[in-house]
């Protein structure tokens, strides 16, 4: 596990830039275009696992660990290739969740394989890939550690009931950013980002996929149900602070630089960066309001076509094994999504190591727990139509 301080990991949380592709093409799959849905019948190619000791993995970059004195060597993925024999050849080529989808789509919807194995996107993403049929359902049997070990909390998304096509391979929260000593108070709820003494000083989340859910908790509203008056309810309430100039600009990644410049006091952020953040600066803390805060995932999926599904299915659940989950944890600094990992990292000898096992941005304890929601996702025929009003406001 790492003993020294690791460089910054940009979010894996990207922003929704436009309708696209990906909006457009999930707004056919809506209206029943044959073209893009594959029946689950016809979603299998021949698996090569047995005889083909391999598998191609398409992950964000800085999303796994790293030897200290080799930026290419990834120990748990090493041990992993050295104990099954299945040789790894992992990209790091997703940098944007509607980038990717482009990228790889045109194969998908015309029933090609996308040369993939195993791929990670946000679940908001992944729940198109499920809707349109482009992902394989997964062998639970042949997954002793997902089964046993998944949290139960992110084990049962709408999109996805029981995780049968996807796996999280990291989850976060989207909560409120501040610097304590700058603003000399505390912030405990979503509507302490409109208070006079901060106005200029906000910034919010550009992204529709990342920003709603948060902003609509603040208004008391179910994120696991929400409706369409609560979505138009949040954009007139954003376009009001926009009209007070409350809010400072609106932002992807970023927001981070801000936050350290002390430009901005308080934002909407992901806890994985904040964690990094307080590396340099004990000042800025990291929110759950007290309405709640959204617990998101990003995810593990097999491509329709995969040649080698069994590889794959081999590789997440070793992921789920509590030590290797400890050892990633310690690097990548997100909420784990294998809670038993918790007691691995309180074992440790090394104090650094042992001390995130009390971090609740890695473990959430039961009283944060209550308060974090996942979300519905965007339906196809909704995207459209919401896309269009948050872009606007937010001027991408």
């Amino acid at each position: 596990m790492p003993k020294t301080p690791k460089p910054y990991a940009p979010s894996r949380r990207s922003l929704l830039r436009g309708v696209g592709s990906a909006a457009a093409l999930g707004a056919l799959a809506g209206c029943g275009v044959p073209a893009a849905y594959v029946k689950a019948g016809d979603r299998a190619g021949a698996d090569l696992s047995a005889t083909d000791k391999r598998l191609t993995w398409a992950n964000w970059p800085l999303y796994i660990d790293t030897d200290d004195n080799d930026e290419t060597r990834r120990p748990t993925l090493d041990a992993f290739e050295k104990r099954t024999g299945i040789s790894v050849d992992y990209i790091e080529e997703i940098n944007d969740n509607d980038e990717f989808f482009g990228k790889i789509s045109p194969a998908l919807m015309n029933h090609q394989q996308t040369g993939r194995d195993l791929i990670v996107m946000s679940d908001w993403m992944c729940a198109r890939f499920v809707r349109l049929g482009w992902v394989q359902r997964m062998d639970r049997a042949a997954q002793p550690n997902v089964a046993k070990y998944l949290d139960p909390q992110l084990s049962s998304p709408a999109f996805d009931p029981g995780r049968r096509y996807t796996v999280p391979w990291q989850s976060g929260i989207t909560g409120i950013a501040y610097n304590h000593r700058k603003l000399g108070r505390e912030i405990r709820h979503v509507s302490d980002l409109w208070a006079s003494d901060l106005k200029g000083r906000v910034t919010l989340l550009s992204g529709l996929d990342e920003a709603f859910a948060l902003l609509m908790q603040g208004n008391g509203v179910d994120i696991t149900k929400w409706t369409a008056a609560d979505f138009h309810q949040v954009c007139d309430q954003v376009q009001t602070q926009i009209s007070r100039k409350q809010i400072r600009r609106f932002t992807g990644n970023d927001y981070t630089k801000d936050l350290v410049s002390g430009d901005v006091l308080a934002c909407q952020a992901y806890s994985g960066d904040v964690i990094q953040l307080q590396a340099d600066n004990p000042d800025i803390r990291f929110v759950v309001p007290e309405e709640g805060a959204e617990l998101w995932a990003d995810s593990l999926m097999i491509p329709d076509l995969a040649r080698h599904k069994t590889n794959a299915e081999k590789l997440i659940d070793y992921y789920y094994a509590p030590e290797v989950a400890a050892e990633l944890a310690a690097w990548v600094n997100y909420v784990c999504p294998v809670p038993a990992a918790q007691d691995v990292l309180a074992s440790s000898k090394d104090k650094d190591t042992a001390a995130l096992a009390e971090n609740p941005l890695i473990f959430p304890d039961a009283a944060m727990r209550k308060h974090l929601a996942i979300a519905r996702d965007i339906t196809s025929t909704e995207r459209v139509e919401f896309a269009k009003e948050w872009n606007k406001i937010v001027g991408l």
